[in-house]
Order: structure tokens, then C-alpha cells, then sequence
């Protein structure tokens, strides 16, 4: 399920950073889909089902100004389907689930929903695929979460099914907070495929995340940082920077290579595997009846295919004809 282009799956989330401008909106999704990720990511909400507006009406009044309607949803989603790159929202009206689950291949829980249990419920129940952010969590809440989704469909056990990301939900976030190491944690206990939900203001965290086997990285997406003073755009990769990164990855993956230990196609080609390794040769002139002792031997390069590990099966065996100093010892010599 997670098989990026590169390597890597890698999602672009747009988010908030169309500010509520349905024209910036899809100029950011024409603009994402062709940096080269595998997925591009909204937000869907209205103000009134997501904060109240009586305890924090300013957040409210936030919110509202930054929606998109239904129908606009749609189009972005028509977008990405015309550039064969999946839609991907994070869903925090469960209202609109009806609407927009046949655009949806799989769905992001945000880190601010991970304790929410009737939107996780009501998502696990449609058994699409899910990846959870884990920001602002404890690893108990993590427990709960997996084991909620799971309690509804035995498929999010299996790692094509659920994703966990690490994700520390500040704006910016300083490298101290970034805890690239929770992803083996997450990996080791829950069987599940990892990645990384990035906040910094560089690529230097994601690049690291690749390289610690992130099977996902999910990037803010802008055409400006500077564009206004909406926190987002400043923790944003460009589509510039997404291609940069792309260039990256690639270049990581090619370094981590194969797990298999075996000698390498260059090393192979080069002769380094012979001329790199000793063999067991004469330390001087040695003579037919001469019994072999460890003094008459030097170890030297190169190795002539001969198993030197076994040299002192060689001992005390009798020669059966003359062996010129530097000559190989091999099998063969003795009587």
C-alpha cells in the first residue's frame, strides 16, 4: 500500500495553506501534483463541527474562514485523479465521510484525533487503510488507538492496513522535540508500517527519517513561505524543495542498498574479493618428504580461491614434491 515512486510514500499536505481561497487551493494542488509525491492532502472540516465557538471563538472564527465547501473538496480531488496522484484528506467532520470516501484510497487520522474515538470508530468501520499521526501523544494513547481500530477490523493488523507517524505537533518544531527514534518503537511493538510527519523548517529531519527506513513522510506544502504570516507556510517544503528531497531520497536509498551480506557487483568486476584477501604460501624452499610446519608459512595477498580459514588442516602433513618459497600451498602437494 505504501510503495512511493521514489522509495518513499510521500504526501503533500496542503492543509490550511489555501487560507479558505478555493483559487489558491487548486493552484497548490496543480503545483503539488506535479513535484513529484505520491499523494496530496486537505483538510475537511467546517468551524462549527470542529470548535466550539462559545469556549474558543477565536480558533473558531480561524476555522471558518479557512473552509472549502463539499463541491470544492470534489474538484481538488478531480485534480489529483486527473494527475494520477491520490487525494488524501484528513476528515474532522464525520458529516462529510458519506461525500467524500469515493475519492479516498485510505484515510489520515490527525494527531489531534488520535483520542477521538467515534471518528477513529466510524473510519475503521469503512476498512479502508489508515495512517494515524501520534503527536501530542503518550505511548498508552498510541496503545488505546491501535487497539480501538483494530478491535473493528482484524485487517489493521496487517502494515498495509495501519501506519503509525511520528509527529510532534509544534510549529515550528525545534530538532530536540523530533524523536526520530519512536518510529522503531512503533515499528517493534505494533507491526506497523512508520514514517514521519515533519514540522521543522528544513529537510534535514525528513532526510534523516529516510534513513532510519521511513516507509512514509508527510511534508507541508506551499508555493511561498513568506506569502503571509499563517504558521504553516514557514514548516512548508516548495515544489522545488519536495524535488530537491526527491533527489535525496533517491540518493539514500541507493547508499542503504541491500540487506543481503554477499561481495558486491563492484567488488566482484574490480578482483578486489581475490586480490584484497591472503592465501597460505611457502615461507621458503621446501622439499618432497619436508613435513609442513607453521614456520614454513607466509599469508599473503593474493587469495588464489583456496579456504584459508582451514591453513591448519595443512600442518604436519608431508609434502609429496618441492615448493619454491611464495609458492601457493594448496591440497595437492601433499602425499
Amino acid at each position: 500500500m505504501w510503495r512511493g515512486r521514489h522509495g518513499v510514500y510521500l504526501i503533500a499536505e496542503i492543509g490550511g495553506n489555501h487560507e479558505g481561497n478555493y483559487s489558491k487551493a487548486k493552484q497548490l494542488a496543480e503545483l503539488a501534483c506535479r513535484s513529484g509525491v505520491d499523494a496530496v492532502k486537505f483538510q475537511i472540516y467546517t468551524a462549527d463541527t470542529l470548535v466550539s465557538k462559545v469556549e474558543d471563538p477565536e480558533r473558531h472564527t480561524h476555522f471558518k474562514k479557512f473552509e472549502l465547501t463539499p463541491e470544492q473538496h470534489i474538484s481538488l480531488a478531480e485534480i489529483c485523479k486527473k494527475n494520477k496522484v491520490s487525494y488524501l484528506a484528513s476528515v474532522w467532520d464525520i458529516n462529510a465521510l458519506e461525500w467524500i470516501d469515493p475519492y479516498m484510497k485510505f484515510y489520515k487520522i490527525g494527531s489531534g484525533d488520535l483520542t477521538a474515538y467515534p471518528i477513529l470508530e466510524r473510519i475503521a468501520k469503512i476498512g479502508k487503510p489508515i495512517i494515524i499521526s501520534t503527536g501530542l501523544a503518550t505511548i498508552e494513547e498510541v496503545r488505546e488507538s491501535v487497539a480501538c481500530v483494530r478491535s473493528i477490523d482484524e485487517r489493521y493488523s496487517q502494515s498495509d492496513y495501519l501506519a503509525l507517524l511520528q509527529c510532534t505537533s509544534s510549529y515550528p518544531l525545534p530538532e530536540s522535540d523530533v524523536n526520530l527514534k519512536v518510529m522503531k518503537t512503533f515499528k517493534d511493538e505494533f507491526n506497523v508500517t512508520v514514517g514521519y510527519s515533519d514540522h521543522t523548517v528544513d529537510s534535514y529531519a525528513a532526510e534523516v527519517a529516510v534513513s532510519m527506513n521511513a516507509s512514509i513522510l508527510e511534508l507541508h506544502f506551499t508555493d511561498d513561505k513568506k506569502r503571509s504570516s499563517f504558521r504553516d507556510h514557514q514548516v512548508s517544503f516548495t515544489a522545488k524543495e519536495i524535488g530537491d528531497l526527491i533527489d535525496k531520497i533517491i540518493r539514500i536509498k541507493k547508499l542503504q542498498g541491500s540487506s543481503e551480506v554477499s561481495p558486491t557487483e563492484s567488488e566482484i568486476e574490480s578482483g578486489n574479493v581475490h586480490s584484497f584477501r591472503r592465501d597460505i604460501y611457502a615461507a621458503q624452499d621446501l622439499q618432497a618428504g619436508d613435513i609442513l610446519t607453521e614456520s614454513a608459512l607466509k599469508f599473503l595477498r593474493p587469495n588464489k580461491n583456496s579456504d584459508i580459514i582451514f591453513w591448519n588442516n595443512f600442518i604436519g602433513r608431508t609434502l609429496k614434491k618441492p615448493v619454491a618459497k611464495y609458492q601457493k600451498i594448496s591440497s595437492d602437494l601433499f602425499i
